[in-house]
């Protein structure tokens, strides 16, 4: 059993595996990029990305993949795939049992902070949530100033240093420094609009969509021209405006 969140397991070798997500070790590296992860299959499925390998074919359109969850995710357009793990506390459905117990650990947060009313499953989150309230930030980059409550926004601030974009879309080789960015990429892929409207039926891949879409509803208009007093809701129209009546100024 996992002391840090109570999985349980009979293979010693799957227990050893899930105590990666909290110790957050990647000991097999890509040798071709860099990329690294906590699981060998995950590895051999990446180095697909490299061979242009896709055995994984949909059997009512010519699409391909080089991993079988996505070939499972594209198989939803076609409405195949149902969610058969259904959590009985909020209704959250999943087609991955692990997905479902990693879920359902969501609704045991018996880690309250006594400052606020955040709590969690585990106890180094809430550790990590404490740094919030005391302002301390342990994690110090050696090449500036720069320091962070929690190591992955330092890791993520020394990809500005170095250059190193190592979250990878393994549908189209692209690349970024943030995993944020990279989630928010992913929706391309497949569809997931997330960010919905709630007063009309439009739906955003990213929040700043959404929030653009918001003007429509709340006539607001903060983009302000300082030449002239122009206002507008959107930045691109202040842009083209500053384009076209003060040539020569940037915005």
């Amino acid at each position: 059993m996992c002391g840090e969140c109570g999985f349980r397991t009979a293979n010693r070798s799957n227990l050893l595996e899930h105590m990666r997500t909290h110790t957050g070790e990647k000991p097999y590296l890509c040798g071709e990029c860099g990329y690294s992860t906590a699981n060998r299959t995950h590895l051999l499925d990446h180095a697909k990305t490299h061979t242009g390998e896709k055995p994984f074919k949909c059997d009512q359109c010519n699409y391909t993949a080089s991993r079988k969850n996505n070939l499972d995710r594209h198989m939803r357009k076609h409405g195949v795939g149902d969610k058969l793990y259904l959590c009985r506390q909020c209704g959250y459905s999943t087609d991955n049992m692990f997905y479902l117990s990693k879920h359902a650990r969501t609704h045991d947060k018996i880690h309250k902070c006594d400052q606020c009313d955040y709590s969690t499953a585990r106890k180094p989150n809430l550790d990590r949530h404490m740094f919030k309230h005391s302002g301390e930030k342990p994690y110090r980059c050696h090449l500036c100033d720069h320091s962070s409550a929690e190591k992955s926004d330092l890791d993520q601030h020394m990809a500005k240093h170095t250059g190193e974009k190592s979250y990878m879309c393994e549908e189209c080789g692209f690349r970024t420094a943030y995993r944020s960015s990279l989630s928010v990429h992913k929706r391309l892929h497949t569809g997931v609009k997330s960010y919905k409207c709630d007063q009309c039926d439009f739906s955003a891949l990213q929040r700043a969509q959404l929030n653009q879409h918001m003007v429509k509803h709340t006539g607001e208009k903060p983009f302000l021209c300082g030449e002239c007093g122009f206002r507008t809701g959107y930045m691109s129209n202040l842009s083209a405006h500053m384009k076209k009546k003060h040539v020569g100024m940037t915005t």
